[in-house]
């Protein structure tokens, strides 16, 4: 009778130490996966925790802004564009105090869905002004 070889893949191989390692491997994964979506939880709490502060600081700055408007040099363009982005802030300010962080994140998605393009630019030009943030080429 030729002796039968095993190798790592055959199913018939399966000794009680290694279904015990599998279920401990299986065990650690689901607490890790836990421990993940349980600081994922808390990191949503504190974000929503303090959205109405951010809130507030977008709106105080925009009515700095407002208020300094029309004393910027560069006359009425300047003036205008600083009303502009006073108003943009005002909004933003707005949207963070209605909507809670999973809302904020499928708005996110739904944008990067609709303009990718301008969405992978964005990112580079954010990782790019992290990355500079973090050099230390002082």
């Amino acid at each position: 009778m030729p002796a039968k070889t095993t190798t790592f893949n055959d199913p018939d191989f399966d000794t009680p130490d290694e279904k015990g390692v599998t279920e401990k491997v299986s065990e650690v994964a689901s607490q890790v996966k836990d421990k993940v979506s349980d600081f994922g939880q808390r990191a949503v709490d504190k974000i929503d925790e303090n959205r109405e502060s951010a809130a507030g600081g977008l709106e105080s700055a925009a009515r700095a802004l407002h208020e300094k408007a029309d004393s910027l040099p560069g006359g009425e363009t300047v003036g205008s564009l600083a009303h502009s982005t006073a108003d943009k802030l005002s909004s933003t300010a707005e949207y963070v105090r209605e909507h809670d962080v999973k809302r904020m994140m499928a708005d996110v998605e739904q944008l990067v869905k609709n303009n990718p393009g301008p969405s992978l630019l964005a990112a580079a030009v954010i990782g790019f002004l992290v990355g500079r943030a973090f050099s230390s080429n002082d």
